[in-house]
């Protein structure tokens, strides 16, 4: 921890969307409409201020494919393909299997969807599993970029915002959907908010699927197989832990998901680039973010909390 026992935090670092009890930045963040259920899992905005030349350096590491819009910001990704650049860009990001390195220089907004395991291949998009650790622009994707780039009005709400990606969603399924998102993926998905820790077989025998079907189904959505979407799983949270954007009732259940302390430490080091005193000690704002916005979801989706209702760490 950090000397005062809370995580570290960078004091130029401003969130328009507030606080946690800590002073851990958040964003507005909330689950899609009824209608959206099955291809989005969160809507978020993140609004930050900071001094014009002030540089963050950060981290993102997010479990699902996402659309981000930057509106803000001048923007830097270390990918798997080499460092990316960015001003004003509508993005797809895939799923990461670890930190991915990221900087931002001066205030920021970024808005974006967070997609269901699925969605992608439901929509005839790319292969997630080429995504991994990178991303693509939506004029590379053959996209309309530009669109979505116009839909902030910067005199509207967070809410608003929303209500725009909303309705973009719907015509962006109206126009590309192919199938619907598979069924087993999100149970799966589901499963791993709950106990990741569970082994593949059994989870197979509990969706009612063969193990080899179950695990060519997680390949195609997920962008990795079953046992490392698990174990990418119990990183997040403990990371959402050591962060203070968790449900502090689990701190104890989320510590036995490791065998002991060495077993925690490198498994949190091959997926975060530092250890877990490291990462309490540095500020994570980026990080920080997109966990509490991931945490949100998994908490509504495990009925921890109600949607929409009040967080833990609020």
């Amino acid at each position: 921890m950090s000397r005062n026992g809370k995580p570290a935090i960078d004091r130029a670092v401003v969130s328009a969307n507030g606080a946690t009890r800590d002073g851990q930045p958040i964003s507005f963040s909330r689950a899609p409409a009824p209608d959206l259920e099955r291809w989005v899992g969160r809507f978020y905005v993140t609004i930050v201020d900071m001094p014009e030349n002030h540089r963050l350096d950060c981290g993102l590491l997010c479990d699902f494919a996402c659309i981000r819009v930057q509106t803000r910001g001048k923007w830097e990704a270390l990918t798997c393909d080499g460092l990316k650049h960015s001003t004003q860009a509508a993005m797809l990001f895939g799923p990461h299997t670890r930190r991915m390195p990221v900087s931002v220089t001066g205030s920021f907004t970024s808005v974006g969807v967070f997609l269901r395991p699925g969605a992608c291949h439901a929509l005839n998009g790319p292969d997630i599993s080429g995504l991994r650790d990178n991303l693509a622009t939506f004029t590379q994707l053959h996209m309309p970029e530009a669109r979505w780039i116009k839909l902030f009005d910067p005199d509207a709400t967070p809410e608003e915002w929303t209500l725009a990606m909303e309705h973009e969603m719907r015509r962006l399924i109206a126009d590309r959907a192919v199938r619907e998102p598979e069924p087993i993926s999100a149970r799966f998905e589901a499963a791993a908010f709950v106990d990741p820790t569970v082994s593949v077989a059994q989870l197979a025998d509990d969706i009612g699927v063969e193990q080899r079907r179950l695990e060519r189904i997680i390949r195609r959505d997920f962008g990795m197989t079953p046992k490392q979407v698990l174990r990418r799983a119990r990183a997040l949270d403990m990371a959402s832990h050591l962060r203070g954007v968790a449900d502090q009732e689990e701190a104890e259940a989320l510590a036995l998901r490791y065998y002991d302390q060495s077993h925690l430490i490198r498994e949190f080091t091959a997926m975060f680039g530092m250890s877990p005193r490291q990462f309490v000690e540095r500020p994570q704002p980026l990080m920080t973010i997109g966990l509490e916005t991931r945490q949100s979801r998994r908490l509504e989706t495990i009925q921890r909390i109600a949607p929409g209702g009040i967080k833990p760490w609020e």
